[in-house]
This record gives C-alpha cells, structure tokens and sequence, in this order.
C-alpha cells in the first residue's frame, strides 16, 4: 500500500480529523507561498520586513508600500483549487472536526468549507483592522481610498494606524484561537499537515501535539518539512492533486450526508473525549503566542519588547 493510500484509509475510517494548511495550498491558486524556490521572501528579502510589526508602526514608507501591495495581491483575483474544494467534501462527508489555516487569502471559505469549522489563525487579508481603537472593515473600502490618493488611511474612528486584519511578526495571535486549535490537535486520531514547512511557531507545535496524543501525522507537501521522520506518514506533491485523491473514497458518505442519513458519519466530537489532553511544555514565547521562525524569536523588535 503506497502512503497515498494509506492515508485515504485512515481518512476513511477517521471520526476527527484536523487539518493545518499553509501557503503550499494556494500557489496552485496563483498565490505565491513565502519560503518555496520562488516565494516572496526568496525572490525580494526586503519584503519580509514589510511583514513586522515594529517596522510597520515606525516607518510610514513601510506603510504606503504595504498598501501597495495589498491593492495588487493576487488575492483578489483567486479562485479556490482542487485542494480547497476536497478539505470542503472532507467536511461535508463529516470527517472534518476543525480546519486551521496560516493562510490569509480566505479561499477555504470561497471553497465552502463553514466559517465553525475553520480557524484563519493568522487573520485574513479581507478586512482592515485599526491597530489603536480595534475598528475592523472590510478591505475593499479602504482600498478605494488609497486608489483615491490616500497612500496611509488613517482609521476613520479614531486617527490611528490602520492594517490588514492580519498577524504580523511580533504580533500576539489570537489566545482564544490557539487554544482551540491545541484543544482540537490534542484529540484529534489524524492530523493531516497539508502545503506547510512547519517552521512557524507557535502553529507548528500543533502537528507535534497530535503526535504527543495518540493522533496518526500526515504530511502532504511539494517540499521537505521538518516533522517528515516524525510523521505515520509523508506525501510528496501538489495539495490540488493529491488532496481530491485522498478525500476520493467519502463518496457515499457525501452522498448520505446529503440525503439526511447520517448513519455512523457526522461525528465531529474528538475521537477521545474522555482522555484528557497531556500537557505539552511551553517555551516562553508559545506562551505569550509570539511567532517563532525555524526555533528562533521571530525578530529582535520582538524580544526587545518582552
């Protein structure tokens, strides 16, 4: 049995399964991921430092720029890929108990999958959100108005720094949002790891946490990661190709789904609802929920302000 099929199966007769997504997901939509052979940070370094905090606040230049950018993202103009569509039918056949994305484009949710059942852990790109009074809009309206000549909007509420409601280096993620993520990856019995190196924390302790469990790793990536000698299992490829094959089999349970039979299907309760979740040790930056890169403070603004 290949490891294709291997995990189909454990799909198939899964009652829990949490799914991380990262960029490697969307590069099939025409989004480019950060880190890959031809990411945004691997062709223009300097780009990365539109995407801290400290620089954000502190140089207007950073600003207009990242406007900029955000009024060309090719965000706008995708669409879901096959490997959207499939985490949509993995959810629909009832095997789905929680989809975690570190992505900011909002395709799973063009592609169907229920805002209840999905965490955008890093924010999303859609809405605009003032870093002084809190105030959140949708994006395009502000947008128009950097178009209209306002290269900084400042927010409309209240004067302050406006961003996208995204999480930025140095940035706090959200405590609610990572303790549900943990909860569901700490009773899960398949955590499926699709298009992400892992190197960001806190987010890439969840798939270690399953393992701390008694949840199966999988592990579907164009590129090495490192949790792939950790992992039950790793497949190598596109998300949009492999991911239709592996939710494939839920055919019938879709099919049910839909007339009204549940039948045994549905169960979006943790596999291990009695067990109580072992406790996993926390660095100090996990626990302020800092980001981290590759084991490392995500930026020395970042400590300075610990």
């Amino acid at each position: 049995m290949t490891s294709l099929d291997q995990v189909a199966s454990w799909i198939a007769s899964a009652r829990s399964v949490v799914v991380l997504t990262g960029a490697g997901i969307s590069t099939e939509s025409g989004i480019p991921d950060f880190r890959g052979p031809d990411g945004v940070w691997t062709r223009d370094p300097r780009a990365e430092r539109l995407s801290n905090i400290g620089y954000y606040i502190a140089d207007a230049r950073v600003r207009r720029e990242s406007w900029l950018r955000r009024a060309d993202h090719p965000a706008w103009g995708a669409r879901p890929n096959a490997g959207h569509r499939a985490l949509a039918d993995l959810e629909r056949a009832g095997r789905l108990h929680l989809l975690i994305t570190q992505n900011i484009d909002g395709l799973h949710l063009a592609a169907g999958t229920s805002p209840d059942r999905l965490i955008e852990i890093h924010g999303t790109i859609r809405d605009t959100a003032c870093l002084s009074c809190g105030d959140r809009r949708p994006m395009p309206a502000t947008l128009d108005r950097v178009r209209a000549g306002e290269p900084d909007p400042p927010c409309l509420v209240c004067g302050g720094i406006l961003k996208s409601a995204t999480v930025s280096f140095g940035q706090n993620l959200d405590p609610l949002l990572l303790a549900r993520a943990e909860a569901a990856a700490d009773g899960c019995d398949l955590f499926l790891a699709v298009g992400t190196s892992l190197t960001v924390y806190p987010v890439a302790r969840l798939p270690e946490r399953a393992l701390g469990g008694s949840g199966r790793l999988a592990i579907v990536n164009a590129q090495p990661t490192l949790l792939d000698d950790r992992a039950h299992a790793v497949v190598r490829g596109l998300a949009g190709d492999l991911l239709p094959q592996l939710v494939a089999g839920l055919g019938e349970d879709l099919h049910r789904r839909q007339a009204g039979d549940t039948g045994s299907i549905g169960h979006h309760e943790p596999a291990h609802p009695a067990r109580r979740p072992r406790p996993a040790r926390r660095t100090r930056d996990e626990r302020s929920g800092h980001h981290r890169l590759h084991g490392r403070p995500c930026h020395r603004w970042c400590r300075r302000r610990r």
